[in-house]
């Protein structure tokens, strides 16, 4: 199946041809830098670092760019309350916004553009706006004349009148339409700003991103993402300025992710995260109570254009759901004395090395999923399907041990398709970013001693039974079982779990 998304633009599922072949562009826009990052943050840098790393596996060469909106009424009026400088409030968020993204595994940006470093071009396209009469000068604001762009409310399918609904004109401003929007702000005393040909002053929001996006992508790229609440205003206006001053396609495909909402107690309510309703958990209170990759496969387990249903009790029940997979890799280790986790060979490598019935049939179904695993991603990134494909990988191993009786065995008397089979889970998942690397614990989120540590028990109690000290060996399954650690002891050697 060939890779196809879901255009904003067009509203209908396109093909996927790159603006140049081989190559991708991707420009998401990012947060404004005043308040430590929300959940709410953290879903589009990891839903757009899983569609880059689905594009490289695709053999294409992908550049992902992330803004961060450094200077903004916003981060001034924050500045002004702490009685601090407006920079080291956006620093401040910045360093915790970057730390997060890594915990959770984005990995994949190439350029996290700041607005204050950019001025320089950004005052070039305000400047080419107002030669070719796009935008004009009143005192010392620059606005954009929506006439410009003959085609405004493309993107979000609004009308000029829907537009203005609710608009007003702010003292001194006299623009001459309400559609019209600011693209260089005078700067009012006090205010941080930078000189400019119509005076000392700031971006407007919208400028800042084309003049980002289009020095490092070009001025026509492939995707341009962000939550569906920025189609109007910001992604319509962000169109009518870049079209507007280069006379080329801005971006080729729009993709928006839904809103994140938090569940409410009443059965099956929701209601937005917001700051006024005090219902945001930032990205580092999450990490204190959640692995990074629970909170990134609790992401990716929503389709990227449904509203992502935020709550501890969802997170838990993926935490849970992760708990299957992890399980399933460390009976692996024991069976087959491999571990999925480093390099080795997976599905594809012993195809031919089935020889019974069951062996060929079960090759045949992890490589149908395998296939589906694929489909799911070229249709319009379909995460949430892709991950329960892995599952049902998860599911078809473990049937396929347990009714050949693999389970409970050791070293030395292992399948030779078990182990490739969980390696091809584990490769599959880090297509999206998963399973990059063992969890710290068997079953995440859940107090008590590490995978580590419980080695170390076990390997202890083997050889007190070795030496027939049984009453040791005894103590130390109390002492694992108080901690939810459950022994399954056999002639090969022992499994644990945790309960």
């Amino acid at each position: 199946m060939t890779l196809r998304v879901y255009n904003t633009l067009t509203r209908t599922k396109e093909l996927f041809e790159p603006v140049r072949p081989g190559r991708v562009g991707i420009y998401l826009c990012g947060p404004t830098v005043y308040k430590p990052s929300h959940i709410g943050h953290a879903v589009g840098p990891i839903i757009f670092d899983a569609i880059k790393r689905y594009l490289v596996y695709k053999d294409y060469k992908v550049q992902l760019v992330i803004n961060i909106t450094d200077v903004d009424d916003k981060i001034i009026a924050e500045a002004d309350e702490q009685g601090r400088e407006m920079s080291e409030i956006a620093a401040e968020v910045e360093a915790d916004y970057l730390k997060c993204l890594e915990t959770l595994g984005v990995t994949g940006v190439d350029h996290f553009p700041r607005a204050t470093e950019n001025i320089d071009k950004i005052i070039a396209l305000v400047q080419r706006l107002v030669d070719n009469g796009a935008a004009y000068v009143v005192a010392s604001d620059v606005y954009f004349d929506y006439t410009a762009s003959p085609d405004y409310g493309k993107l979000s399918g609004r009308r000029v009148e829907d537009a203005m609904h609710g608009s007003r004109d702010l003292a001194g401003e006299n623009k001459r339409h309400p559609a019209d929007f600011v693209v260089w702000k005078a700067a009012k005393e006090g205010e941080p700003g930078w000189d400019s040909p119509w005076g000392r002053g700031r971006p407007g929001w919208h400028i800042e991103c084309s003049a980002m996006s289009m020095d490092l992508l070009g001025e026509t790229f492939d995707i341009h993402g962000g939550g569906m609440d920025l189609i109007f205003p910001h992604h319509e206006n962000e169109i009518a300025q870049s079209e507007a001053a280069t006379g080329k396609t801005f971006a080729k495909y729009w993709l928006h992710n839904g809103l994140t909402r938090v569940k409410t107690k009443a059965a099956g309510g929701s209601e937005k995260m917001s700051k006024s309703i005090g219902n945001i958990r930032t990205i580092s209170e999450l990490l204190e109570d959640f692995s990074p990759e629970t909170i990134r496969a609790f992401v990716l387990s929503t389709h990227y254009r449904r509203p992502l249903e935020f709550s501890d009790e969802q997170l838990k029940a993926t935490a849970s759901s992760l708990k299957g997979f992890y399980i399933l890799f460390h009976r692996i280790k024991f069976v087959a004395n491999e571990d999925v986790y480093e390099e080795g060979k997976d599905i594809t490598d012993v195809e031919n090395e089935a020889k019974t019935k069951t062996d060929v049939a079960f090759v045949k179904e992890v490589l149908e999923h395998r296939q589906q695993f694929d489909e799911a991603m070229d249709d319009d990134f379909n995460t949430a399907r892709a991950i329960a494909v892995l599952h049902e990988i998860t599911g078809a191993v473990d049937k396929f041990a347990n009714e050949e009786s693999f389970y409970p065995r050791g070293p030395g008397n292992e399948n030779i398709l078990i182990a490739p089979a969980g390696r091809t889970i584990v490769k599959l998942g880090r297509i999206i970013g998963l399973f990059e690397k063992k969890p710290d614990r068997l079953v995440p989120d859940q107090p008590g001693v590490t995978d580590g540590e419980i080695e170390v028990q076990v390997a202890e109690r083997e050889n007190a039974r070795k030496e027939k000290d049984f009453a040791r060996a005894d103590e130390i399954r109390d002492w694992l079982a108080k901690r939810g650690v459950i022994l399954e002891d056999s002639p090969g050697g022992t499994i644990w779990r945790k309960a």
